[in-house]
């Protein structure tokens, strides 16, 4: 196999490297955390400059204001805004969930109102997925929605919502039929977030930040026009959203790996770190490398079939774990001095910062073991444990 860029391939990411030096704010560049994060001018002047340069939407179709391009170049853009240590784009769940789910089952009237927001920054969505009691079994969601003439009307509580604080819209699984039981009877709706009964109350994490969300839905009503997909066929359509949600987000997440790796092995070459050690490093390497090769191969079958698989799967567990250890590992490297926590610990803080903040990469888009069920099941065959 050539694990090369085609010629097209390569002026793409030669194209986009330039753009990055010459467009990217400095004080965006490496952006560790804050609130800033999610929300501020400067965060959606940099969304709004991905997608006038082309660089959001790459694999959307066309006449929806998409690039039209081959998923390889999405893979690549990932690759390299991660490399560049640039934000992502604010609508993230817009761009990589919501919208694919809508192009694959929205209405032609829902494809032209949502669509182009999505791509500007100029609205935002969530997800509202998981639930207290049903968090990793998403066929157990209680989240009412009450058909009422030509409306649904909403009752339930989601968490774990990121972006939910500033969001306009959310995708939101709901069960349509109060007798149904697990997979049947859910219904898929477009919520407006600021709707009367909508309220959001953000989750303070260790970091200190509050980057994700309960919703409560009180009595929330929603037009029937509103709902992706068929009445009681929101099962099918959720499944939709979660393909695209690991379809190439694993190039990205190898890329971050790869930026933190290379930030350890400086850190260990400034420490003077022993031989255990570094041999911990060359094992973070080696991993980088399968997790590398394992994208590559899940890229070719997402470009045979235009259809992302469950071997996004691997890509976020292994980055999880791994990224987990390298942090650790950073912290370990410090010595003494990974007890400072303030602006004063060397290197501003940042390996103490992305130690916490690590500690949700394993629970965060499916739980480790949720995310070994399914390689289990859908990738290598083995049978259902229960």
């Amino acid at each position: 196999m050539d694990l090369r860029d085609t010629p097209e391939e390569a002026a793409f990411r030669e194209r986009l490297r330039s753009w990055l030096e010459e467009n990217l704010p400095t004080e965006l560049q490496g952006h560790r955390g804050g609130e800033a994060r999610f929300e501020g001018a400067a965060l959606r002047a940099w969304s709004r400059a991905l997608y006038d340069a082309g660089y959001a939407g790459l694999t959307w179709p066309k006449e929806y204001g998409g690039g039209g391009a081959p998923y390889s170049f999405q893979a690549i853009c990932l690759e390299e805004l991660a490399r560049a240590e640039a934000p992502a784009h604010v609508g993230v769940i817009g761009l990589g969930m919501a919208g694919p789910t809508i192009i694959a089952h929205g209405t032609e009237e829902q494809k032209s109102r949502y669509l182009a927001p999505i791509l500007s920054a100029e609205e935002i969505w969530c997800q509202g997925f998981s639930e207290p009691g049903a968090g990793s079994d998403l066929a157990g969601v209680r989240t009412s929605a009450r058909l009422d003439n030509h409306r649904f009307v909403v009752d339930g509580q989601k968490l774990w919502s990121s972006f939910a604080h500033i969001a306009d819209w959310c995708i939101l699984l709901t069960r349509s039929d109060p007798k149904s039981t697990r997979h049947a009877g859910l219904t898929y709706l477009i919520v407006d977030m600021h709707s009367p009964g909508v309220e959001v109350r953000p989750l303070r994490q260790l970091t200190g930040e509050a980057e994700f969300n309960e919703i409560f839905f009180t009595g929330v009503e929603v037009p029937v026009e509103n709902v992706v997909g068929e009445i009681g066929g929101g099962w099918q359509v959720a499944m939709t959203t979660l393909l695209h949600e690991r379809g190439t987000l694993g190039f990205a997440l190898q890329a971050a790996l790869e930026v933190q790796v290379r930030k350890a092995v400086g850190l260990a070459r400034d420490r003077g770190a022993d031989p255990i050690l570094r041999d911990r490093l060359a094992r973070e390497w080696i991993e980088l490398q399968a997790l590398r090769m394992t994208n590559v191969r899940s890229l070719s079958k997402l470009m045979k079939t235009g259809v992302p698989g469950p071997e996004g799967s691997i890509a976020k567990l292994v980055w999880s774990e791994a990224n987990q250890r390298v942090t650790k590992l950073g912290l370990e490297l410090l010595g003494p001095d990974a007890s400072l926590a303030d602006a004063n610990a060397p290197y501003g803080g940042y390996w103490q910062y992305q130690q916490l903040r690590s500690r949700g990469n394993t629970i965060e888009a499916g739980t480790s073991e949720i995310l070994r069920s399914i390689v289990a099941e859908r990738v290598l065959g083995l049978p259902r444990s229960r």
